[in-house]
């Protein structure tokens, strides 16, 4: 199934952040659009049904790497917290938020990336609660 909505991030380093996300968050590269000066155009990574497009920065469009804030972070559930946080770990990633379990449910951790965006990584999942499934 495909997804029907994914996440654009922008990287200063955007070749470096993807090798990062594949090798520390476990991301597999679907597409490359390579870009002028070993810039990347366009990418897509996914991690289950989840889809990330990851970019070098447009500044005609206005799409800049974080600097001092974080202007959206992403979230991923996933099914194995503690085994995806020791990839994260052994890969180097920044970890902000622990490993723990949640009052509302999730088991989960928050890692920066190198180009500065936020993850989280856990077992929560938007809307198991709306149908009264929590």
């Amino acid at each position: 199934m495909a997804a029907t909505l994914s996440v654009s991030l922008t990287y200063t380093d955007a070749p470096a952040a993807i090798e990062f996300l594949i090798r520390a968050f476990g991301f597999q590269l679907r597409l490359e659009v390579p870009g002028e000066e070993g810039k990347v155009q366009h990418s897509e990574l996914s991690l289950g049904d989840a889809v990330v497009f990851v970019s070098s920065p447009k500044p005609e469009q206005g799409r800049m790497a974080p600097a001092e804030t974080v202007p959206c972070s992403v979230c991923l559930a996933i099914e194995d917290p503690d085994a995806h946080h020791a990839r994260a770990v052994a890969a180097g990633a920044q970890i902000v938020h622990p490993l723990k379990d949640e009052d509302y449910g999730s088991r989960g951790y928050m890692a920066r990336d190198p180009g500065g965006h936020i993850w989280y990584f856990g077992t929560y999942k938007p809307g198991r609660y709306w149908d009264g499934a929590s």
